[in-house]
C-alpha cells in the first residue's frame, strides 16, 4: 500500500519503504503543468513510488520531470528505470552527476566498492538513463517542476555533484543530503559521511549559502520536513567536526578501520536512542550505516593529512 503525506495542495511526500524501513527514503511529488518528481528513489521501491503517484490522484504516464539532487543511488538510482518505463520523462541533474546516469558503469564500480556483494539487493538494478533525456542545471538555474519554479543551488560537501533546489516563493527547500539524516519529528541530525566525495570545508561553505537564501522549511531525503533550520545546520557542522576529529585522533592512537567503526557506532547508537528513543537506532543505520561514514572520514582525514 502507498504511503503519502500532503504537504501542500501541490506537494506530496512518497514514502519508498525502502528494506521495509518506513520514512527513510523520500520522494517529493509536485503537481502541476509539469508533473515532477524530486529523487527517484533506488530502483529496489520504485513500484512504491509509482503507487504513491496513483495515490496522490495522478497517472504516473503523465510525469513530465525529475530532478535528482545528486546521483547517488538511494536518490537516482531509479532514474533510468523510470526513464524507460514512461516516454515523456526528463531528467534535470548537476553537471558533474550527468555523465554517470548516461553510463553509470563508474558509479557502480566505486558503489560495490562500498557495498560489495550486497550492491544488488540494496539497491536494485540500475539503468542507463538515455543522453537525449538528460538535461544538465548549473548553479543559480531556475527549473520548473510541477506548479513550482525551483532554484538550483550547488551544494557540495557530502558530494561534488550535489543541488538543493529552493522554492523561493515559499521558502521550501529539498536538501538532499546536504541538511543530513534526521527522523521526522526529531531534533536530532547525523551527518552523512560516505567516501569518495566527502570535503566538509565544502559542506560549510553551502551550509552558509543556504542559509543566506533564508529557507522556512527544510525537505530532507532522509526524512521529510523539518523547521529547525538553524538548529539542525548548526548541529550538522557540529557533528562534521566531531567526527573528524574522533577519526582523527582514532588514528593517531593506531586504531584500524573496525575499531574506529565500532567506537563511533556505540557512540552515535548511544546518542540517537537518547534523543529519539530505542527503536531509532536502527533507522539511521538502514538510511546511512555508521561504517559508510567512518570510511569516508578515514578517507578525507588521510586526504587532507593527519595533523589536521
Amino acid at each position: 500500500m502507498a504511503s503519502i503525506t500532503r504537504l501542500a495542495n501541490d506537494l506530496i511526500l512518497i514514502d519508498t519503504h525502502y528494506l521495509n524501513t518506513p520514512e527513510a527514503i523520500g520522494v517529493y511529488l509536485l503537481l502541476g503543468d509539469q508533473p515532477a518528481l524530486i529523487e527517484s528513489g533506488p530502483a529496489l521501491t520504485l513500484d512504491h513510488v509509482i503507487d504513491g503517484v496513483r495515490a496522490a490522484g495522478l497517472d504516473p504516464g503523465n510525469l513530465r520531470r525529475l530532478a535528482v539532487t545528486h546521483i547517488h543511488l538511494d536518490h537516482a538510482g531509479g532514474a533510468g528505470t523510470l526513464v524507460h518505463r514512461f516516454p515523456h520523462l526528463q531528467v534535470y541533474v548537476h553537471p558533474v552527476g550527468a555523465p554517470h546516469l548516461i553510463d553509470p558503469s563508474r558509479l557502480l564500480a566505486s558503489a560495490a566498492r562500498l557495498y560489495g556483494d550486497h550492491l544488488h539487493r540494496l539497491f536494485g538494478e540500475v539503468l542507463p538513463v538515455p543522453a537525449n533525456r538528460v538535461h544538465i542545471l548549473q548553479d543559480k538555474e531556475m527549473v520548473q517542476l510541477g506548479s513550482r519554479t525551483l532554484l538550483a543551488l550547488d551544494t557540495p560537501g557530502h558530494a561534488r555533484h550535489h543541488h538543493a533546489y529552493l522554492d523561493e516563493s515559499t521558502g521550501d527547500l529539498f536538501t538532499g543530503d546536504v541538511a543530513g539524516v534526521s527522523l521526522p519529528g526529531s531534533r536530532y541530525v547525523r551527518a552523512p559521511t560516505p567516501p569518495p566525495e566527502l570535503d566538509i570545508p565544502a559542506w560549510e561553505q553551502s551550509i552558509r549559502k543556504i542559509l543566506a537564501h533564508h529557507p522556512k522549511r527544510l525537505l530532507l531525503t532522509h526524512y521529510g520536513p523539518h523547521a529547525w533550520v538553524e538548529d539542525l545546520f548548526n548541529q550538522l557542522r557540529e557533528r562534521l567536526h566531531q567526527g573528524e576529529m574522533a577519526v582523527r585522533d582514532a588514528i593517531r592512537q593506531g586504531l584500524d578501520e573496525p575499531a574506529i567503526t565500532e567506537r563511533l557506532r556505540a557512540e552515535a547508537m548511544e546518542e540517537i536512542a537518547r534523543r529519539d528513543g530505542p527503536e531509532a537506532p536502527a533507522s539511521y543505520e538502514v538510511i546511512m550505516p555508521i561504517r559508510q561514514s567512518v570510511l569516508g572520514l578515514i578517507r578525507y582525514v588521510e586526504k587532507v593529512g593527519i595533523k589536521g
